[in-house]
């Protein structure tokens, strides 16, 4: 177990200790206020001992569990309508916890929730700083000026009316998230704005409860020939790799600057492959024009990425420069 693993657990558990306390603080409340609501949870208690009983010992009776079920949901019936009367609900004792499909256990019978899952992702983006870059990279923060608005004369269109359209696709690849599945890839030379759309986009899923990953294409092949070749010291690595599969969202930076191997070629595909055959969006971006993935890659990934990404070129000035100079 990583040691990143054991933290999310610890402070899952942390998280879930303070949420009982506070549904005990709840029910002592509601006890005094409300006795008769007291009486009814014992009440189902015992109702529930007894059919745990009878399924241990298998030798239930149809009419007795039948009788046992109609007591139970008469009195789950007149616990809500009390509550209701008094202005209380269900959410009273469910809100508590912060994830309340596997109430902060991190687990769902056998399988890590998806707020575990995220956790051990936001470890990762804390070790790496870029939860702190997500801060200042949003689409509120993304401005169009920096890009000039003289037509291009070879392809008809301004890079700030480019790159309008792109962000536009941005928002609606979010937008639309649930709905449809989508795959991204950003081209186009250094300075652009590749990253930081990538990151509007995280930040965007990430505040939506999506589970996303953001790798450069060189961090994730060096885990992954440390990890073939029993190189890696880092216990993360193989606890890492095992969420590229799965996260709602996957971003791998700088495609085509990572050394190439047939290693990290046969990789890249199983990522890419795996991915759309289980319909979890992946965005990409590169410096390397389209013409020149050939180069670079097989038949089999150029062929996956340019018949099931979208396609969205950047071009113009370095807009770092601008920037830096206050443009």
């Amino acid at each position: 177990m990583s040691q990143m693993f054991k933290e999310a657990i610890r402070d899952l558990e942390r998280q879930r200790l303070h949420a009982q306390k506070t549904l005990e603080a709840r029910q002592d409340f509601l006890y005094e206020k409300m006795p008769r609501i007291k009486e009814i949870d014992g009440e189902m208690a015992g109702i529930g001992l007894e059919m745990a009983k009878m399924v241990l010992k298998r030798d239930a009776d149809a009419n007795t569990a039948e009788t046992l079920r109609l007591q139970n949901d008469r009195l789950a019936n007149e616990k809500a309508r009390i509550l209701y009367d008094n202005g209380y609900d269900d959410t009273y004792f469910s809100d508590v916890y912060n994830c309340a499909a596997c109430s902060d256990t991190g687990f769902l019978r056998d399988k890590h929730c998806h707020c575990l899952k995220q956790r051990l992702i936001t470890k990762y983006y804390e070790m790496s700083n870029l939860s702190k870059v997500l801060e200042r990279e949003n689409f509120d923060a993304f401005n169009l000026n920096y890009y000039s608005d003289v037509a291009d004369i070879t392809r008809g269109i301004s890079a700030r009316e480019n790159m309008r359209r792109i962000w536009t696709a941005s928002h609606k690849f979010v937008e639309n998230f649930d709905r449809k599945f989508e795959n991204i890839l950003f081209y186009g030379p250094t300075g652009l704005g590749k990253t930081f759309l990538s990151n509007c986009i995280a930040k965007e899923l990430l505040d939506a409860g999506k589970t996303v990953l953001y790798t450069t294409a060189g961090q994730l092949f060096k885990l992954v020939e440390d990890a073939r070749f029993n190189r890696a010291k880092v216990a993360e690595g193989p606890a890492y790799l095992s969420m590229v599969p799965n996260v709602d969202l996957l971003i791998i930076d700088d495609l085509g600057t990572e050394f190439s191997t047939v290693v990290t070629n046969a990789e890249l595909f199983d990522f890419i492959n795996t991915r759309l055959l289980s319909k979890k969006s992946t965005i990409i971006s590169t410096n390397l024009a389209p013409s020149d993935f050939e180069e670079y890659y097989s038949d089999r990934i150029t062929s996956r990425i340019f018949g099931e990404y979208t396609l969205l070129g950047f071009f113009g000035d370095d807009i770092r420069i601008a920037k830096k100079h206050g443009y």
